[in-house]
């Protein structure tokens, strides 16, 4: 992710491959994991941060995802979506995260992080609101969930949703968009992926 920390299999789902294909052009550069440091400021630390943010309804199994973030969608809902190939995986001390590629162009991705540096899961994200230049909560399948950013480049195709997938862990999706129809508005294109992860999960 370039700027930004910053993936609905929707109800009416665009083509596979043209979610992603139409908006092909030149991304920001490479995605890293998004970094919140949950040992800076007491509200990101302290119990009460967990309280901020709405529970989790009914949590998810997680063990695979955190072990292999690129586990997050099948090879199936990859397609669907208009990605390909297996994903890749970054490491940095929040986590790891998965990339995928369009499957028409490398310069536009999606990518998924669960935050497991942060214990509070999508409470750290509240916590941390007040340096965001946008924040709007939001639920992905009946999940709590919050698009947020400390830069707002979503004109610019950058998009960036964080999912509670259990009290205890976040996870961002984001797109990065570089050109096409969905540069300027790419949070559809990115709960899309988070509604995929979540059908996925709920298999598991």
């Amino acid at each position: 992710m370039s700027k930004t920390r910053a993936f609905q299999l929707g109800a009416a789902v665009l083509a596979a491959a043209a979610v992603l294909s139409a908006c092909s052009g030149g991304g920001g550069g490479g995605s890293v994991i998004p970094t919140l440091n949950p040992t800076s400021g007491s509200a990101a630390t302290s119990s009460s941060a967990a309280q901020l943010a709405p529970s989790v309804p009914n949590p998810l199994p997680t063990d695979a995802l955190v072990a292999d973030p690129c586990s997050a969608l099948s090879a199936s809902q990859v397609t669907q979506i208009g990605l390909t190939g297996s994903g890749d995986v970054t490491q940095n001390d929040a986590g790891s995260s998965c990339t995928w590629k369009s499957a028409t162009s490398s310069l536009n991705s999606v990518f998924v992080a669960p935050l497991k540096a942060n214990k509070n899961g999508l409470g750290d994200i509240y916590a941390n609101k007040a340096k965001d230049q946008y924040f709007e909560p939001t639920t992905i399948s009946g999940y709590p969930a919050v698009y947020a950013g400390i830069s707002d480049t979503r004109s610019d195709g950058d998009c960036s949703l964080w999912v509670g997938v259990t009290d205890e862990l976040a996870v961002n999706v984001q797109t990065q968009i570089g050109s096409g129809p969905n540069k300027s508005n790419p949070c559809p294109v990115t709960e899309r992926v988070a509604t995929a992860m979540i059908q996925h999960l709920q298999s598991s």
